[in-house]
C-alpha cells in the first residue's frame, strides 16, 4: 500500500475536510474527511478522543477520524478481495479510495469491475468503473480513479 500520508492527500483531495457535521451531497450526516456518521458512527473510543462534534472539530480530530477510517477499509478489502495482495499499490488505493467513498458493500457490488481487475484486466475494469452510478454521482474523481485503474499511475 502506498505511504499513509500520500493516502491522505489523496483523500482531502477528493473529501475535503469539514470541520462541522453536514449533510453529503448523497443526504447522510457527515463530518471531517468524508465521515459517514449514520452508516460509520464514531466507536467509544473515537467519542472519547473527539469529544462533543455538535460545536465541529479541529483538523487533527478529523485526521485522527480519517486514519482510522482508512486502517478499517483496509481490513475490509483485506478480508473481502482474495487478490488484493497481487494488485500494485497504485490499484489498491483505486480500490480502497472506493471503498472509503462508498463502503465494501456497494464496492462489491462491481462484480464485472472486480473480476476484470482479477485476472488483470484493467481497460476493462476502468471502463466498468466510469460506466457506474459512481461515476455519474462523483464525476472527475472517478475519472481520476479510473485512470489509476487503468494506467497504474496516480494523476492528480
Amino acid at each position: 500500500m502506498i505511504d499513509a500520508n500520500e493516502i491522505t492527500k489523496r483523500l482531502l483531495l477528493h473529501e475535503g475536510c469539514v470541520d462541522h457535521v453536514y449533510k453529503c451531497p448523497a443526504g447522510y450526516l457527515t463530518i471531517g474527511v468524508g465521515r459517514n456518521l449514520e452508516t460509520n458512527p464514531l466507536t467509544p473510543r473515537e467519542k472519547e478522543v473527539v469529544g462533543d462534534i455538535k460545536n465541529g472539530i479541529t483538523v487533527e480530530k478529523c485526521l485522527y477520524l480519517l486514519k482510522n477510517d482508512v486502517k478499517r477499509c483496509e481490513r475490509d478489502l483485506i478480508n473481502n478481495l482474495s487478490f488484493w495482495y497481487q494488485l500494485d499499490d497504485e490499484r489498491q488505493y483505486a480500490l480502497l479510495d472506493m471503498c472509503f467513498n462508498m463502503g465494501i458493500k456497494r464496492l462489491l457490488k462491481f462484480k464485472r469491475m472486480l473480476g476484470a481487475m482479477l485476472i488483470g484486466d484493467y481497460r476493462g475494469a476502468a471502463k466498468e468503473c466510469l460506466m457506474s452510478k459512481y461515476a455519474v454521482d462523483v464525476g472527475k474523481r472517478a475519472q481520476r480513479i479510473a485512470r489509476l485503474i487503468e494506467t497504474g499511475v496516480w494523476v492528480k
